[in-house]
């Protein structure tokens, strides 16, 4: 019998990424997540977005008023994209954001954002019921202490999300390391926000002249 819940691979070619309110009035409530590494994972996560050109969607709400401008360090990775700001706690309610989701033409969709608890939590069971496939990345999210968090992942999960990591979804999109039009800014991405992961293949590299991601 086939089981209609799973979920095809994601790929360049299926998913769009949704970053919602990675800003300072957000960052400052997060408990759940070391805030550094919070930040090193939605990095790590918008360049995997931006090596294999899958459409992104950046929103913020009350940028001006209250919360801040987005994560100086994510806009770096898209300096030319300009956020949808808001005052719905649910970017599924804003018309101009759902417009932009839209507008990718993709079904699946990756999505990252503060709170876990709200402004995850209200869009990813929108855009379930509205019929896409919502991936969370559970590692690229925060909330103000461990039990908001992880009580929203399930209740995500719950309503049908697929939970998954930053690094899950850059390895889950270069799948092949023979794939060498990616293969060295896989790398770079992996040596740079990896860990301990990133730091092995450094050794491997420039000790043992190694040449593969794992």
């Amino acid at each position: 019998m086939v089981n209609h819940r799973i979920r095809g691979l994601l790929t360049p070619e299926n998913s769009a990424f949704l970053f919602i309110d990675h800003q300072p009035q957000m960052f400052f409530g997060v408990q759940s997540i070391d805030r550094q590494l919070l930040i090193n994972n939605v990095v790590g996560l918008a360049k995997a977005a931006r090596i294999f050109k899958a459409p992104v969607v950046l929103t913020t709400i009350a940028a001006e008023s209250f919360s801040g401008p987005i994560l100086p360090q994510l806009q770096e990775v898209f300096p030319g994209q300009r956020p949808i700001d808001r005052s719905n706690m649910n970017a599924w309610e804003d018309d101009a954001f759902v417009a932009e989701v839209k507008k990718t033409g993709r079904r699946k969709l990756i999505v990252a954002g503060l709170w876990t608890e709200v402004c995850v939590a209200f869009p990813a069971i929108s855009a379930l019921e509205a019929g896409y496939e919502v991936y969370v990345v559970a590692d690229a999210c925060g909330d103000v202490n461990q039990m908001t968090h992880d009580m929203s992942m399930q209740r995500v999960i719950q309503a049908g999300a697929v939970p998954v990591t930053w690094l899950q979804v850059l390895l889950e999109f270069q799948r092949d390391w023979a794939r060498q039009e990616t293969y060295d800014a896989v790398l770079d991405v992996v040596k740079e926000h990896g860990g301990a992961y990133g730091q092995g293949i450094v050794y491997a590299h420039s000790m043992l002249g190694v040449h593969a991601g794992g």
